[in-house]
């Protein structure tokens, strides 16, 4: 099956977010853990402010990261990405238990698998907002432009374009 990973074009990440996620894990949208919180996302300031406008998270580091990548991920990765959420809602939200976070967790997974139309090794970025009805996330597919010919030394060789109004 299908599943988004940690990619990176640079080490902005590394400067961008704290923590940074790891290139290759498994990763989700990981919009729970603003919406878990009780502080109101316009308040959010320097890195947790990049985390919710841009960022996936990863499961393992349950760090930050700009871009995914559509990969292939086996039914057992696929399962341990589920109990490590799970794992992470017991731990980090108070959870009561593994069972009861498993349903939840499962969730996030199959959302993030549901992100995964796309040709494997299709990059995706994410814009996420908030307003008085809630949190809204963009997804944005990276192409590489088709005008660019490798010359010149400022040249824009991405663009973002939305993911079929995916939102």
């Amino acid at each position: 099956m299908k599943f988004l990973r940690v990619a990176r074009l640079d080490d902005t990440d590394d400067h961008v977010y704290q923590p940074a996620a790891v290139v290759g894990e498994p990763a989700v949208p990981g919009t729970f853990v603003f919406t878990f919180s009780d502080d109101d996302p316009e308040t959010f300031q320097g890195k947790r402010q990049q985390a919710f406008r841009n960022g996936f998270l990863g499961v393992g580091s349950f760090g930050w990261a700009t871009v995914v990548v559509v990969s292939e991920i086996g039914q057992a990765e696929y399962k341990g990405v589920i109990e490590a959420l799970a794992r992470h809602f017991v731990t980090e939200y108070g959870a009561p238990s593994l069972r009861e976070a498993l349903p939840l967790a499962r969730e996030e997974a199959e959302y993030a698998a549901s992100l995964c139309e796309h040709e494997v090794n299709t990059l995706l970025a994410l814009e996420r907002r908030s307003d008085g009805e809630g949190i809204h996330e963009t997804f944005k597919v990276i192409r590489p432009r088709a005008d660019w010919e490798g010359k010149g030394t400022d040249v824009k060789i991405w663009d973002l374009s939305p993911d079929d109004g995916r939102e």
